[in-house]
Parts: structure tokens; C-alpha cells; sequence
């Protein structure tokens, strides 16, 4: 009985070249908005996973025999779901209570899907799945901004003189620019005010955890020109896109 040989050619390369290409685009994306998982990685994402199709296609041809040695080709592609995850829980982290990187790890999985149908030979559904992705991550951010559960909670740490009555200014204009505070706490600061060392003039860092629609730098700007208020740093603490 002879055995059927290996099919190897253009196509394959152009299913590959085009699994480079999806998750490429993809891996722009991200790397523009400079998360943790960039250009390359997404490029080795897809191209891997198309790999992995196109070995459980086209590699074990030589070997199978009717009706003796039957494989299943869809095994080894259906190992990528599996494989992907443990790439995705390296990309997710919390920090205190928010989780980051949820946005960044589904888009490794995506862009495993995209390589896969690109191997799998599916260029319109793969080149339809790059699409929906872009539509998602580009189009679907300014729209969940204007949705009540778009809005995004921010740290910002203010450092004021104490005994001025500046805190309360300060949750003043956190209130007028739309934002809430949902948690807060102070600390003394070790420094003391510039040009004074009496216990008038002593710093204080209050932390603000705050949940709005806008971006929190905005606020950030109107706190730095209240008196007594010598620093501000923001934050956001979940992963937004």
C-alpha cells in the first residue's frame, strides 16, 4: 500500500505569509498603544498557531492508511486553545484590586483564532476576525467611555501643606469635574513645604481613588493651581483597551 507523500508549497506559505500578516496588523495595534504584549509577540502568536495547523494537516499524510491509521487533524489545532491560555494568564496581574491586562491576554487568544484560520485555510474569515478585532479595540473605546459602565477608576495622590484647609478644595474640584471618590487615605509626607520648616508648612499626601468618564489628567490640571497644593500624580488602575 503506498503511502501518500507530504503536500508542501505556495499555498502553505501563503496561508503562513498571511497569518505574518493578521496578526502583525494586530500586534501594531497594541504595540502603538504600548501594552505589555507587542508587535512580536502577537507575530509569533499567529504565526505559530497557523504552524500548528498546517503541521496537523499536512504533515502526517505519509502515514495514514485507510480504514488502519485514521488521524484527526483538528487534535493538534485544538491544543493551540489550550496552549494560548497559559500565555494569557502570564499577561494578567491585579494590582490591589483592579486586574490589568484582561484587554491585552484576549488579544493574544484573538490573534491565536486569526493564525489559526489563516492556516487553516479561511483567509476571508481570518481577514474578517482581524477587522472585527480593530472594530473592537479602535471603535468600541470612545463608546464605552460615554456608557455608565465605561467609566474608568483612577488613583491620584495629591501633596498639599496641611492646616490650610486644602483637602477640602481639593475634593471641591474632584466633585465639579464629574468624578467620585470612592476610597480615600493620607499620609504625612517626609518633606516639608519649600521655603518653611515650621509645623504650618509641613506636607501632607492624601490618595485619592476616584471613578469618572473623563480622564483623570484633565482634573489633574485644575488641582495643581489650588493654594497650598504643591504636587499631583494620576494613574489609571485598570487596563482601558
Amino acid at each position: 500500500m503506498n503511502a501518500v507523500a507530504n503536500t508542501e508549497g505556495l499555498r502553505q506559505l501563503g496561508e503562513l505569509a498571511l497569518a505574518l500578516a493578521l496578526s502583525s496588523i494586530i500586534g501594531v495595534e497594541r504595540e502603538i498603544r504600548q501594552k505589555s504584549a507587542g508587535l512580536r509577540t502577537h507575530a509569533l502568536v499567529g504565526v505559530g498557531a497557523a504552524l500548528f495547523v498546517l503541521v496537523s494537516k499536512y504533515a502526517f499524510s505519509d502515514v495514514t492508511i485507510p480504514k488502519l491509521v485514521v488521524l484527526d487533524p483538528s487534535r493538534v489545532a485544538a491544543q493551540i486553545v489550550t496552549g494560548i491560555g497559559f500565555i494569557g494568564a502570564g499577561l494578567i496581574f491585579v494590582r490591589r484590586d483592579s486586574v490589568v491586562g484582561l484587554t491585552t491576554a484576549a488579544a493574544v487568544w484573538v490573534t491565536a483564532a486569526v493564525g489559526a484560520a489563516a492556516g487553516g485555510g479561511l483567509p476571508v474569515l481570518a481577514a474578517v476576525g482581524t477587522a472585527a478585532y480593530l472594530v473592537i479595540t479602535v471603535g468600541f473605546l470612545p463608546l464605552g467611555r460615554l456608557l455608565p459602565s465605561g467609566a474608568s477608576p483612577s488613583e491620584v495622590r495629591v501633596r498639599y501643606v496641611d492646616g490650610r484647609g486644602v483637602l477640602r478644595d481639593v475634593l471641591a474640584q474632584v466633585t465639579e469635574h464629574g468624578f467620585t471618590v470612592s476610597h480615600l487615605t493620607t499620609r504625612p509626607h517626609p518633606q516639608t513645604a519649600a521655603g518653611s520648616g515650621d509645623a504650618a508648612s509641613t506636607l501632607v499626601e492624601v490618595t485619592l481613588r476616584v471613578v469618572g468618564r473623563r480622564p483623570a489628567s484633565e482634573m489633574a490640571m485644575a488641582l495643581t493651581e489650588i493654594p497650598g497644593v504643591d504636587g499631583v500624580h494620576t494613574e489609571a488602575e485598570v487596563d482601558t483597551g
